[in-house]
């Protein structure tokens, strides 16, 4: 049996060092270990954000670049909301009811929604690697990690919303996937540039649920568009959306 693995192996600092220790299991470090003998990661270099569903660090992998790691907490996520998304997604079969599997298939799923979305142009973090409950991405941001645009906004409003009606083109017409949770909480402004995250709910266009999450897309951003001084109807946005289909 291999293990037990020693997350001093992979967390210099102490603070983030106990804050880990205090929420993971050694499953979730020999993913973490398994992961850097791929050369994936290196070490976590500190927490981007925290949550009941996961923690996001910045780490470095073994060639010095910067990477975001996603960790999906096994006992505290809230799996049986997550079956609601992955049951009628065709991608995946077989839904179990463990807890550990239904989270395990949420970060494969999540992997999975990155790598469409940018194959379709949509920006997102690129993905690279993911093991278990443990995923591995871009890092958007330069020293530290950009800001959902709930606290950082993004200036030039009219680009913004011409950027993400062009996002939602490519993800429903190109990708054919729907996000199910846009909203200003989940888009980072990097560099005046919107990045779309936190893709792991995203279904199929044809799953059972999908309109429903589209119009509760829709809803989001139309609200938050509102409160910038640009009023749109969810239809209104609807009609620029297969506008932009055009230029994908």
């Amino acid at each position: 049996m291999e293990g037990p693995y020693r997350i001093e192996d992979y967390i210099k600092d102490a603070k983030v060092r106990k804050i880990f220790g205090q929420v993971f299991d050694q499953s979730t470090i020999g993913a973490i270990h398994d992961l850097a003998n791929k050369g994936f990661i290196d070490y976590l270099e500190h927490i981007i954000s925290t949550g009941k569903e996961a923690h996001v660090y910045k780490a470095l992998d073994k060639a010095g670049h910067a990477r975001a790691v996603k960790i999906y907490m096994i006992e505290t996520s809230d799996f049986r909301n997550m079956r609601r998304y992955i049951e009628g997604d065709l991608r995946f079969k077989n839904v179990g009811h463990d807890r550990r599997d239904i989270i395990y298939l949420w970060t494969k799923k999540e992997y999975k929604n990155l790598e469409s979305f940018s194959e379709a142009g949509v920006r997102v973090p690129m993905p690279f690697a993911f093991t278990k409950n443990v995923l591995v991405m871009e890092f958007i941001g330069k020293e530290q990690a950009a800001l959902p645009i709930k606290e950082d906004p993004i200036e030039d409003i009219a680009f913004l919303y011409e950027t993400l009606v062009e996002s939602i083109a490519r993800m429903i017409y190109k990708a054919k996937v729907i996000h199910g949770d846009l909203s200003e909480y989940n888009i980072l402004n990097f560099d005046g540039t919107p990045v779309i995250i936190d893709c792991g709910q995203a279904v199929l266009f044809n799953h059972p649920h999908a309109m429903e999450f589209f119009e509760r897309d829709l809803k989001n951003i139309a609200n938050y568009f509102e409160k910038q001084g640009i009023k749109k109807s969810i239809d209104e946005i609807k009609a620029d959306i297969k506008r932009a289909k055009e230029k994908i």
